[in-house]
């Protein structure tokens, strides 16, 4: 994906869905000098530098919970810093647009991904979304962030999923598969069969 570009996820389900991408990142020489005082403060950090911040390496990574005018989204992303020469991969999840209620906590959550990203030259996402959890992990897991999301329009649309990148390098993606979650049935002795939360995915794999 070159600069701004943004590619939408097509064929699953946005409000319960299964997204794992690997990006590759060909070219670490933009990426942004970081502050030592902001390696202790990587929530405010994402606050700072949003998806919609232009950066070097990054912002990239996926919205979810999007409407389709964009004006509801969750974000989900990485930006790379370069720190006492050796670099910093950032993730991200910003929930400060995922809903236009005025009544809603939707703060950024942030963590470093404990990655050689110079040596490596890639990072893999994978985003759980169910209804209003948004559960993301970076690097298979190295990095973990939770959020609830509460966007209006669900209650009248679907929601859809993008990728994106809002850096000034391009980045490519080597890697994307995209299930849907099915509601899980449980079978309970003597009541027959409940429907419970999403946890089965379909076996069609975009």
């Amino acid at each position: 994906m070159n600069a701004g570009g943004m590619n939408e996820i097509i064929g699953v389900a946005g409000a319960q869905a299964d997204v794992e991408v690997v990006f590759k990142v060909p070219s670490l020489e933009g990426a942004e000098n970081l502050d030592p005082n902001q390696l202790l403060d990587p929530q405010r950090l994402c606050g700072e530098k949003g998806a919609s911040v232009l950066g070097g390496v990054g912002p990239f990574g996926l919205l979810v919970l999007a409407s389709g005018d964009l004006q509801e989204h969750t974000s989900v992303f990485f930006r790379v810093f370069r720190h006492e020469g050796k670099y910093k991969v950032l993730m991200c999840t910003d929930l400060r647009r995922s809903t236009t209620r005025a009544d809603v906590y939707k703060p950024p959550y942030g963590g470093f991904v404990d990655i050689d990203i110079e040596k490596e030259r890639s990072i893999s996402l994978r985003t759980l979304v169910d209804h209003s959890v948004v559960e993301s992990y970076a690097g298979g897991g190295r990095t973990v962030i939770t959020a609830r999301a509460y966007p209006e329009h669900v209650a009248t649309a679907n929601s859809r999923m993008f990728m994106f990148n809002n850096g000034t390098g391009a980045v490519k993606v080597s890697k994307l598969d995209a299930w849907e979650l099915a509601p899980a049935k449980v079978n309970l002795p003597g009541d027959g069969l409940i429907t419970a939360g999403s946890s089965m995915h379909l076996r069609e794999a975009y």
